[in-house]
């Protein structure tokens, strides 16, 4: 499978796991886990084939790890990132005392007023390095890297999860936390 077809499946795989599982009537339960034959003959009915293998192989290859099998790979789910309301039985950790949240230039004035917000998805996704919040700011125009005191917002009580593919989701990020 070629680059161009691996990112066709992972985006509507996205589409249907994290926002619109309705598009092809697929059922997830409230963790956020799909029947992967399901999955498969769905997609098909709607267009959009794929065999056990490409969709493995989408799974082990994408570079944000988006998507994590079962120990049976029977069931799938999105690691985070959605907007429909799941479980994803994440415990609270403690975050590192800084992490990055990458965001394009035309959004700088707004948060740096009114904090950065979750708006249609579960949380706000931060990242570990600038390298990743760089790539995840580029994806909405020139990127701006900004830094959040994750420590300090810790401490004033707010939690924090690491999904398995370790991206850190917060609730909400006050503007008294960020820098640029």
């Amino acid at each position: 499978m070629n680059e161009k077809e691996r990112k066709k499946i992972s985006k509507f795989i996205s589409l249907v796991l994290r926002h619109k599982p309705e598009v092809i009537h697929l059922n997830i339960d409230e963790y956020g886990w799909a029947d992967v034959d399901e999955l498969m003959a769905k997609s098909a009915n709607h267009g959009n084939g794929f065999t056990f293998e490409e969709l493995e192989e989408m799974v082990e290859t994408n570079d944000k790890k988006r998507f994590v099998f079962n120990e049976d790979k029977t069931r799938i789910r999105a690691n985070q990132g959605h907007s429909i309301d799941i479980d994803l039985a994440l415990k609270p950790q403690q975050p590192p005392e800084f992490l990055y949240h990458g965001t394009a230039q035309s959004n700088i004035d707004s948060i740096l007023r009114n904090g950065i917000e979750k708006r249609n998805r579960q949380h706000v996704h931060l990242s570990q390095d600038k390298e990743t919040a760089t790539r995840v700011g580029m994806r909405h125009g020139k990127p701006v890297i900004l830094i959040i005191r994750t420590k300090e917002m810790s401490e004033d009580g707010i939690a924090f999860y690491l999904s398995e593919n370790n991206v850190w989701l917060t609730d909400f990020v006050d503007a008294k936390y960020v820098s640029n």
